[in-house]
């Protein structure tokens, strides 16, 4: 089985057409058509359905998904754990951050990634919601809640505790909340994902139901809110770092209660065979990361 066929089949699988495949491979499509008729007769199976107008995965070839992947990932790893040169990555990062997270730590990092590793493509899901990324056939998730998934690998990235904050407007007009009591006489914008905001008190994780007149299922809306002086939100600290670095936003403190401490963890489907792709990738993050606390 040769690892060129294994690439083939992975590029017709993820674009879901023989034509983009070979694009995407730089090759003719009738080779593309040739090489996985050869992998079909070697495996003794049909992995694609194949119509005029579409091409998708037979169970078969779902099946042989994740094995493709492994292979091709142990071979990209090999390589570049043996090559004396510098690691340089390539293929398809797949990959899935929480939508602010994404778009204010990821997204900015990637032009200069992708200038030192230009055979690398970044194919990046903008999510607050937890993805499978081994069903998805992910690399990697970067995610703030903790894992509850034991078979996939976490990496503590860096600190992200939540914080309570307010636009200088909002509070110039209501006063700055000094003790846990003082919430309860203050407007705050609810995630309905984190109905009851979570404090620490006397060593003790304890969840308080808050007042509110804005509650959405978005963390950028929250933000937004927050920002345009509509109350007190809690969110995480790299939600925030860049309004509370400016001033849009200014972190409350109280004296009698802290908040939940979280972190950024970067979870991948195994620990064998990390792909170089994803090393490189965590590398720029944990660096970006550090510049910034």
């Amino acid at each position: 089985m040769q690892i060129s066929d294994l690439r083939i089949f992975l590029a017709v699988a993820s674009t879901g057409s023989l034509s983009a495949a070979a694009r995407q491979l730089d090759v003719v499509p009738m080779q593309v058509s040739r090489r996985l008729v050869a992998l079909e007769d070697e495996l003794g199976v049909r992995l694609f359905h194949r119509t005029t107008r579409s091409v998708s995965l037979t169970a078969e070839g779902e099946a042989f998904l994740p094995y493709a992947n492994t292979m091709t990932e142990a071979e990209e790893s090999a390589r570049g754990e043996l090559s004396p040169s510098p690691a340089r990555a390539s293929g398809v990062l797949r990959m899935t951050a929480p939508s602010i997270l994404g778009q204010s730590i990821v997204l900015p990092l990637l032009p200069s990634l992708l200038e030192r590793h230009p055979e690398l493509r970044v194919d990046l899901d903008l999510s607050d919601r937890v993805i499978d990324i081994v069903g998805q056939g992910l690399d990697l998730a970067l995610r703030v809640a903790p894992l509850d998934d034991s078979e996939l690998v976490a990496k503590r990235i860096v600190p992200n505790p939540r914080v309570i904050c307010a636009a200088p407007a909002y509070l110039k007009q209501h006063g700055h909340p000094s003790t846990l009591s003082d919430l309860d006489a203050h407007h705050c914008i609810l995630l309905q994902a984190v109905p009851r905001w979570p404090f620490v008190i006397d060593g003790e994780l304890q969840r308080k139901r808050m007042n509110g007149r804005v509650n959405t299922s978005s963390v950028d809306a929250v933000r937004t809110a927050a920002i345009q002086g509509l109350g007190l939100a809690m969110l995480t600290y790299w939600d925030v770092f860049q309004q509370l670095a400016d001033g849009s936003l200014v972190r409350i403190e109280l004296e009698d209660a802290s908040m939940e401490d979280l972190s950024i963890w970067a979870v991948t489907p195994t620990r064998r065979y990390v792909p170089t792709r994803v090393k490189v990738f965590l590398d720029a993050l944990e660096a970006r990361l550090a510049d910034r606390q």
